[in-house]
């Protein structure tokens, strides 16, 4: 009798995975895939924790001529079934595959000196070849100071061309070279240099621009210009930096991203894959809830691709309920650190209400421009794996959403840092408001609300925006305080769906909570605006007028267009809505609940 395989965390080495009884989703065909589609050299971007490293791996072991027993891993794959392919193919060429993803510091310094420590490893898994008749002594004398370490830069940056040369030299075989996470040391270098385009040290060079330098060669001369040694090539990484810097006057290679409708299914997994396996681990009554959490991305014409490393981390862990697992992984500064922008809270805030936006999404991802061009934002949140595509849009830009319940959980996670850190709001006060307004204790919502507003928004916040040229109002005060508004809820999202700005009765709602458990309170919310008191204070018994003028026509409005409806229709009771008037003067809000007197 078999025994079971098993959910074991942690292995990226093909080999040891299989070996170790594990339950390995067959991706086995990319390796059939890359030689009879791909391109000669190959990149292939998909987000953190997709499976990128254990597919290198895989293919690795399938090709290495230097691991003919590994063919018995292969035996009951896939790719096992294309018995010429594998006649062919299996175990005939030098691989080299190295990955780059460790490479992520503060400086150049040290930058350089884990690139060093990386291809030293690398040497030595070859040192073989310091054995082989076929190698120069000179050349064999470079070899053993790049595995000690005590290379110049210059032969760092030729290293891996070298490799495979002295491969191709020995065993009289074209090399596959394999490229993992190229892009780490860029974007963590980036993101270590205050400013990557403009502050150059005394080499006339940022941090940024020294690893560009360094990898255009150290990459450009392994895949660029060997075409003698070059079998194929593959790069994986999370983004697709722009040929400008990296892939400079590259003419033999080929992107293939998230919107390709070639290997659409190798990385992720498909329904089908899901379903197989949440079956054999006797999970399938968890489908349809496993489905909301971890399911939503679409890469190329395949639109139900799983988060693969929040499926395996549930499996493994099931007992203690669905969580966010990928978004714990890797580092968002990158990204948190450009959220600020104009516009760009405004469509976090649609994306978390389930709206889809239209965003152009850039094929080759050019860090030069992102000082300059903040819509290049969409394409890193796209390509990290923060939103996804669902296809085309106006324009030829693409229909983006946020995929599942896990990633929608770091948007409201950094609305929550925008008003914890960026805007100087605490915690336990956010969480009071809340508290407040859904238990109905409006006079504590209203007290809490007005601290939070007095030391987070400004005049200029809530200045109309205008166009330059025909003095349009584009986006009104209410539509600010709207917004505004939307920010502060979203620390309900766990608990309340919230919706704005949708038809419900005779009109269009402002802002509404509709509560998944149905015995809790629906909120409705209707904002208003009028011009701030003045300092004259005669004018004090006509402004509190002008105000309780205003909130009860925003409740009247309510009552009207019975805007409640929706919330009826959620089998929400009558007696446990909330009709609620917030009218903004300025920057103090007052608050008023039907039936209830200001």
């Amino acid at each position: 009798m078999l025994s079971k395989k098993r959910i074991e965390l942690g292995y990226s080495d093909f080999n040891k995975f299989i070996k170790a009884g594990n339950y390995f989703v067959d991706k086995s065909m990319l390796i059939y895939d890359l030689f009879e589609q791909g391109a000669y050299i190959s990149l292939m971007p998909r987000p953190k924790r997709f499976g990128k490293t254990l597919n290198l791996s895989m293919i690795e072991h399938f090709f290495d001529i230097q691991k003919p027993n590994s063919a018995e891993l292969f035996a009951d794959l896939e790719i096992g079934k294309e018995k010429e392919f594998c006649k062919k193919h299996q175990n005939k060429y030098p691989v080299i595959n190295i990955s780059l993803k460790s490479i992520k510091s503060e400086n150049w310094e040290t930058c350089l000196n884990s690139f060093k420590i990386e291809i030293s490893g690398l040497y030595k898994k070859h040192r073989f070849l310091l054995q082989s008749d076929k190698i120069e002594i000179a050349e064999k004398e470079i070899f053993e100071k790049i595995r000690n370490k005590t290379a110049n830069v210059e032969e760092y940056k030729n290293s891996l061309k070298k490799l495979s040369e002295h491969l191709k030299e020995h065993f009289n075989k074209d090399v596959i070279i394999l490229v993992d996470e190229y892009d780490a040391p860029i974007i963590t270098a980036f993101n270590n240099t205050n400013n990557p385009i403009k502050s150059p040290d005394k080499e006339n060079k940022t941090y940024y621009q020294k690893v560009i330098s360094f990898m255009q060669r150290f990459l450009g001369d392994a895949y660029k210009g060997n075409d003698t040694n070059l079998k194929k090539g593959l790069l994986t990484g999370v983004m697709r930096v722009g040929r400008e810097s990296i892939f400079s006057e590259w003419n033999n290679f080929k992107v293939y991203g998230i919107t390709s409708h070639k290997f659409e299914t190798n990385f992720g997994f498909t329904h089908k894959e899901t379903e197989k396996i949440l079956s054999y681990f006797d999970l399938q009554n968890k489908t349809n809830n496993i489905k909301k959490w971890y399911n939503g991305y679409k890469f190329g014409t395949i639109s139900q691709i799983y988060n693969p490393w929040s499926i395996v981390n549930y499996i493994d862990s099931y007992k203690e309920g669905f969580k966010p697992y990928w978004v714990n992984t890797g580092d968002p500064s990158l990204i948190k650190n450009r959220l600020s922008e104009d516009g760009v809270k405004e469509r976090i805030q649609d994306l978390i209400e389930g709206k889809i936006i239209e965003k152009e999404l850039k094929e080759n991802f050019v860090f030069a421009d992102f000082e300059k061009n903040h819509e290049l934002i969409w394409t890193l949140l796209t390509d990290n794996g923060y939103l996804t595509q669902t296809g085309k849009g106006k324009y030829g830009n693409y229909k983006l959403k946020i995929p599942n319940n896990e990633v929608k959980i770091v948007f409201t996670d950094i609305i929550t840092t925008w008003l914890d850190t960026e805007v100087k709001i605490k915690r336990d006060l956010l969480i009071s408001m809340a508290e407040n307004l859904i238990n109905s204790r409006i006079a504590g919502f209203e007290k809490d609300f007005r601290k939070i507003v007095s030391g987070t928004i400004s005049y200029h916040d809530t200045a109309e925006k205008k166009d330059k040229n025909t003095d349009e109002v584009f986006i009104s005060h209410e539509q600010i305080y709207h917004v505004y508004m939307l920010g502060l809820l979203a620390i309900l999202s766990d608990d309340y769906k919230i919706s704005s700005n949708k038809e419900s009765g005779e009109g269009r709602y402002d802002i509404m909570l509709i509560p998944y458990d149905k015995s809790k309170n629906g909120i409705i919310i209707e904002i208003k605006q009028i011009e701030k008191q003045q300092k004259n204070k005669k004018n004090t018994n006509k402004f509190i007028e002008r105000v309780n003028k205003k909130l009860d026509e925003a409740l009247r409005q309510i009552e009207i267009n019975e805007y409640y409806t929706e919330l009826l229709d959620n089998k929400i009771k009558h007696e446990n809505i909330i009709k609620l008037a917030i009218v903004f003067a300025g920057k103090k809000p007052y608050v008023k609940k039907k039936n209830e007197k200001c």
